[in-house]
């Protein structure tokens, strides 16, 4: 489901040497077959290991936030709507769907053959009752803002619903991307504590077989999927929490595709081997990584204090040292070349003497010559806070830590274990500064993200941002349809974001997916490789069970 937002724990660094760059991986099913071993038509069977950095939270990801439960519940799950090849929408679980009265009312019709994996019918009450359970204050979800903006929700029959709305709202469409629940297991049950988290009933192309916690989830093709069966039999999440041992895992054929840290692309994926046994993609990713405050801590309050730790950081050296140049700096959280994006924006770029000017308009200065700033008593110091495992963001962190120290604030940096990571600092406010990223939406309302009524736990504004002005343009954004009102409206929030640094925005990295050459059918589009999933497909030579 490629519309959440959601916590990024992809685009990490190995820094460890991972032996010659020409050993070829083990086994000769990793082989690229030759055009006469492969097939006109796509055969069905074998399987396909992929690693996940962190083991899933929930697989009902309305309660999730972290990318794994999304990556897994993506293939569990359909919704009425979704983004094609083009990030244009198109029907899925719906035959067709209408936008009438000028945008304020949504007929959608669903597909009479659709089944739960239990056999029993998906229909519009099951969009009902879910649409119901996101409205509901007492579902811990962060994505219910797209379903509070309904004002009525009809069941028109079995198979057909329509939702109006008191004004347009932008990102309509946009919800019913989002999966559909099953009214049928679902309904009674106390979300944090039902089987279902682990034990999903979906409709999608495949099912939850198995799950050893902390190892591996398997996943098995849905023989009754609507779409048709996926070619591939299963799909094997293995946990690995450090991209060193990922692609260790790579090299020795035990995992089929993973996403490249740049250097890994560059430098330990060439050669003759490499290229007879994989294909390797690059693109500007939907995602962005960034440094994020804790506004409530007074060390923050003031954005002048903000702008000077923005200007004390070299943006270039991280694309350039951490990236290997595979990235371009960011300056807000829009993806670079999309109609959304303000070119207009310049950049504060590095000035380390103007930071340390800034920091003294703002009180802060070194009064008792130990080399750190202080105000009031108190020295400037804080704790830069990322997930373990996770290389880039803590050479990132380290960068950083050695810039601002010569502007005189003194950095600690700490990495925990993801689940910790996000339960226990980011989702509660626990900690002063944190290294994230976020991925990009195809539409470019993010309220959850930035209005000041999205504070955790609820909601994904995290840093605890609120500027009036900004939550205005955020609220009239969603309330028109025509794209270049929009655009008037997002180019202001976004110099807004620039003036207050609640972020300061890093960089956009390229994704580098690499994928096992036995795989066939991989395909880049604007929406990446991922599109077409269920169509991959394996020569029966080449296909494994082991």
């Amino acid at each position: 489901m490629q519309l959440r937002l959601v916590l990024c724990l992809s685009f990490v660094l190995a820094l460890a040497a991972c032996g010659s760059d020409e050993q070829k991986p083990a086994g000769e099913s990793s082989e690229k077959p030759s055009a006469a071993a492969v097939p006109a038509t796509p055969e069905y069977g074998g399987r396909i290991v992929e690693p996940l950095l962190g083991e899933p939270s929930n697989l009902i990801d309305v309660l999730a936030t972290d990318s794994s439960s999304h990556e897994v519940a993506d293939k569990i799950y359909v919704s009425p709507l979704r983004y094609d090849k083009n990030i244009v929408f198109e029907p899925y679980a719906a035959e067709s769907y209408e936008i009438l009265d000028e945008g304020k009312r949504i007929r959608i019709t669903l597909k009479k053959n659709i089944r739960w994996f239990d056999g029993t019918p998906l229909t519009a009450r099951d969009v009902e009752f879910t649409y119901k359970l996101m409205i509901d204050p007492k579902t811990p979800t962060a994505y219910s803002d797209d379903y509070k903006a309904i004002s009525s929700f009809t069941v028109v029959d079995d198979y057909t619903f329509e939702v109006r709305y008191d004004t347009v709202f932008a990102r309509a469409l946009t919800t019913w991307a989002h999966h559909i629940l099953p009214r049928h297991v679902l309904e009674g049950q106390d979300l944090l504590k039902t089987k279902y988290s682990r034990e999903p009933m979906g409709a999608g192309p495949y099912k939850l077989a198995e799950w050893t916690p902390g190892s591996r989830l398997t996943l098995k093709a849905n023989e009754d999927y609507f779409e048709g069966r996926p070619y591939l039999d299963e799909v094997i999440y293995t946990i690995i929490p450090d991209m060193s041992t990922q692609f260790l895992e790579l090299k020795a054929g035990n995992v089929d595709m993973m996403g490249l840290t740049p250097k890994q692309y560059l430098f330990q994926t060439s050669g003759p081997d490499w290229d007879k046994n994989y294909q390797k993609f690059k693109y500007l990713a939907f995602a962005y990584s960034y440094l994020g405050y804790n506004l409530k801590n007074p060390l923050f309050s003031d954005k002048r204090v903000r702008r000077a730790i923005t200007l004390a950081i070299d943006k270039e050296e991280i694309v350039k040292g951490v990236l290997f140049g595979l990235g371009v700096p960011a300056i807000g959280p829009y993806k670079p070349g999309t109609w959304v994006y303000n070119d207009q924006i310049v950049d504060y770029g590095y000035h380390p003497d103007q930071a340390k000017a800034m920091l003294a308009e703002a009180g802060w200065k070194d009064s008792d010559g130990d080399g750190v700033l202080d105000k009031d008593g108190r020295p400037f110091a804080f704790t830069i806070l990322t997930n373990q495992g996770n290389e880039e963001r803590i050479k990132t962190a380290t960068i950083i830590q050695q810039r601002l120290k010569e502007v005189g604030i003194k950095i600690e940096v700490r990495s925990v274990e993801w689940a910790a990571f996000i339960n226990e600092f980011i989702n509660k406010g626990n900690f002063e500064a944190t290294i994230l990223g976020w991925n990009i939406l195809q539409d470019p309302d993010i309220f959850p993200v930035w209005h000041s009524s999205q504070f955790p736990p609820q909601g994904l504004n995290n840093g605890f941002y609120a500027n009036p002005e900004a939550d205005r343009l955020i609220e009239e954004a969603r309330r028109t349809l025509d794209q270049d009102t929009r655009k008037k409206l997002y180019d202001r929030f976004q110099e807004i974001l620039h003036e207050d640094q609640p972020y300061c925005f890093l960089y956009v990295p390229y994704s580098l997916p690499i994928v096992a050459s036995r795989i066939q059918g991989v395909e880049v589009a604007p929406a990446g490789i991922g599109w077409n999933f269920t169509k991959w497909w394996v020569p029966k030579s080449l296909q494994r069970t082991e």
